[in-house]
């Protein structure tokens, strides 16, 4: 089966199995191997990913059910070289430690403060509650967040 894609702002044009997930062509097609199989059941969020601006789970959806949609990877959050403030705020705050849950953290990150640059703890806590951490106790996360909306804030003075 033939479809479209705009992966993280790019037309991609590809042939898949018309059974393969989302997660499978991201990373089998297209080799964006940042969203991660996890679960495989939409219950860790290793593989989330934005699509047309909300946050989901890729390995539950079919590549085909996204044809002709926008579709953000962690990969994208990079502007020309620079560290998107999430990603800088990941690194400064050490969010990161095996990096499996980080892609799905960061893209669920971005999902929330795309919708608001002032969220407050639990806000972030619930944007983040369906991604699993094992290392990092999720402090650290939910703190990096929070600096991250203040570098957004701050650019868009």
């Amino acid at each position: 089966m033939k479809i479209s894609l705009t992966v993280n702002g790019r037309l991609r044009r590809l042939s898949v199995n018309p059974k393969a997930t989302l997660l499978t062509v991201l990373r089998d097609d297209l080799d964006l191997i940042g969203a991660k199989h996890g679960c495989d059941g939409g219950e860790c969020g290793a593989c989330t990913v934005l699509l047309d601006g909300r946050a989901i789970s890729s390995c539950t959806i079919l590549a085909a059910a996204a044809r002709d949609r926008q579709i953000l990877t962690v990969e994208g959050l990079a502007n020309n070289g620079s560290l998107h403030p999430l990603q800088k705020a990941f690194v400064d705050r050490g969010a990161l430690q095996c990096g499996f849950c980080a892609a799905g953290m960061l893209i669920s990150a971005k999902a929330l403060l795309d919708k608001t640059l002032t969220p407050n703890r639990d806000q972030v806590k619930r944007a983040l509650a369906g991604n699993l951490c094992r290392c990092t106790g999720y402090q650290g996360i939910i703190d990096a967040v929070l600096d991250a909306a203040d570098m957004l804030r701050s650019e868009a003075r």
